[in-house]
Parts: structure tokens; C-alpha cells; sequence
């Protein structure tokens, strides 16, 4: 197992020692938590399907397994593959409002590099949505972030909780009329996903992380309108 406080309680989020107790022999017993008297996390029994139904559905107590729980690595690489979608997407809106058959390399050339430049925007957008988020909490709840682990366990959470992005690339495959609609859908997926690892990585109530949030679409939003006032599609 791991050191004393490593793990924290899937319901009351409070620190425990170990999730189980090995007996020998196969045998293992769930550990309870000191202050609630529940399983510390319920989940080390689950399939990991049904851990993936309970974070669609934003449960606290899933977020907390992964989040605590887990040793789970791959945030870096799922905000990559985010951004690569989302860059894709708004490349493919953008070839799409500017029509050409013309097949000289330079045209070719010219639409990679759009590609990449949707990809750079994207990546600055979501950079300054983060940035938001650690400046707004950090205004208002300095305590909060005062050591490194601190932040990067925060920033862990919001990279993995914007999984809902992969939604992109069949919102693309399945083109239809209703697909500005489910990209709206999407975005309001993600923000909830956002909102509820704040909550849960910093115990607070709901209301507060809706309030970083809201600061981080605004300087989003503001990098947007720069973008923009650069005579850059986005």
C-alpha cells in the first residue's frame, strides 16, 4: 500500500491509509473510512465500465477514485488528443467556407498550415481557460494552492475532465444539420466535468468552481477577440 494519507475516501473525501487489506491467500477486506464508516472506495470492486458510467454522470465519488485513487498518467497525452481534435474541427469548418480544386502543392502547403494554426489557436484558448480558473481561485482561495502538488493535482483534474472533447471527431464523422447544436451540447458537458473536479480536488461547494469557471471563459474569451482583431480565423 501506499503512505498514510495517500489515499482519500470516495464519500467524505477525508484522507485514508489504504482502500484494502490484504489477508493472504486471495483473501482482501475493503477498508473503512475513520470518519464516515463507509468503504474507503467502494470502486476498487467496480468494472472499470461502470467507473466510466459513474464520471459521465459526474458523481463525486468517481471523480475521487481516479483522481486519488488511481494512478492514472495519461492527462498530458488526453489534452493533446483533445486539442487535435478540436483543431481538426475548426480546420474542416474552415475548408469548408473556402472551396478550391485547384491541386498546386502550394494550396496543399497552405491548408497544413491552417491546420496547425487552428491547433495553436485552440492550444492558447484552452492555456488561457486554465490560467483563468488558477487565477480566480487563487484569488479568492489562496490556501488553496500553495504547494506544487497542489497545483498539478488540480491541473491534472481539469485535463482528464475535459475528456468530453473526444465527442468532437463523431460530431464531425456524423455531419448533420443539428451539429452546431451538439457542439454547444459538448461545451456545456465539458464545463460540468470542469466544475465538478474542482470540486471535488478542492472540497468546495458547487457554486465557487462555477465562479473560476466563469473567469476562465472570459479570458478565453478575450483571447478569442484579440485572435480575431488579428484578422485570424477561428
Amino acid at each position: 500500500m501506499a503512505e498514510p494519507g495517500a489515499y482519500r475516501c470516495v464519500e467524505c473525501s477525508r484522507e485514508a491509509a489504504e482502500l484494502y487489506r490484504d489477508y493472504r491467500h486471495g483473501v482482501l477486506r475493503i477498508a473503512v473510512c475513520k470518519s464516515c464508516q463507509k468503504p474507503v472506495d467502494k470502486y476498487i470492486e467496480y468494472d472499470p465500465v461502470i467507473i466510466l458510467i459513474n464520471a459521465i454522470l459526474c458523481k463525486a465519488q468517481a471523480y475521487r477514485h481516479i483522481l486519488f485513487n488511481t494512478k492514472i498518467n495519461f492527462h498530458g497525452k488526453l489534452c493533446i488528443f483533445c486539442l487535435l481534435c478540436e483543431a481538426y474541427l475548426r480546420w474542416l469548418q474552415l475548408q469548408d467556407s473556402s472551396q478550391s480544386t485547384d491541386p498546386d502543392d502550394l494550396i496543399r502547403y497552405a491548408k497544413e498550415w491552417d491546420f496547425y494554426r487552428m491547433f495553436g489557436i485552440a492550444s492558447l484558448e484552452q492555456t488561457s481557460f486554465l490560467v483563468g480558473i488558477f487565477i480566480a481561485l487563487w484569488w479568492r482561495r489562496p490556501k488553496m494552492l500553495e504547494t506544487k502538488s497542489d497545483f498539478i493535482l488540480l491541473l491534472k483534474a481539469l485535463l482528464l475532465s475535459s475528456y468530453g472533447k473526444l465527442l468532437l471527431i463523431p460530431a464531425v464523422i456524423w455531419e448533420h444539420d443539428y451539429t452546431p447544436l451538439c457542439l454547444v451540447f459538448i461545451k456545456v458537458f465539458v464545463l460540468i466535468s470542469n466544475s465538478q473536479a474542482i470540486r471535488v480536488t478542492l472540497n468546495l461547494n458547487r457554486m465557487f468552481p462555477w465562479l473560476a469557471i466563469f473567469f476562465g471563459l472570459i479570458l478565453e474569451n478575450g483571447v478569442v477577440c484579440l485572435v480575431q482583431k488579428m484578422g485570424w480565423d477561428v
